[in-house]
């Protein structure tokens, strides 16, 4: 019970930081942001969407997609019995990426992108925590 607890929590905190270091840490140093938009301020992002370069925005369904793929792996890997830890940290971040979507004006490339690449990484996400469940690394 407990190690299915910590796998949760140590998936969501990976799945967390892939998305922080391919939003934050490599898109913006390879596509910064325009001067006056604070990234920690969402009526700010939300009015200067337009802005924010294409490249910048790529990162962010990239940061998406690997986040949720790593955050499940990993919580397959601890948990070794369970595939809930795994289910949760996918919706958690499926959530998070749903709320992103609605709440952020974007372009339907962008939309339709993050959110497809976020149900793909799910799948992938299942298939890569199943094979390490139940000690049937296969």
């Amino acid at each position: 019970m407990l190690k299915n607890i910590l796998a949760t929590i140590v998936g969501l905190v990976i799945a967390s930081g892939v998305v922080y270091l391919f939003e934050s840490l490599i898109g913006h140093h390879f596509f910064p942001l325009p001067k006056g938009i604070d990234p920690m301020n969402m009526e700010s992002i939300k009015a200067n969407m337009h802005l924010i370069p294409t490249g910048a925005k790529v990162f962010v369904v990239i940061g998406h997609f690997a986040g949720i793929i790593c955050g499940m792996w990993i919580a397959g890997i601890i948990s070794k019995t369970s595939m809930i830890p795994a289910y949760i940290v996918g919706g958690v971040m499926l959530a998070a990426t749903a709320f992103n979507i609605i709440m952020l004006p974007k372009e339907l490339w962008f939309s339709l992108a993050d959110g497809l690449f976020a149900i793909a990484a799910f799948f992938f996400g299942k298939s890569l925590a199943n094979r390490y469940v139940y000690g049937k690394l296969i």
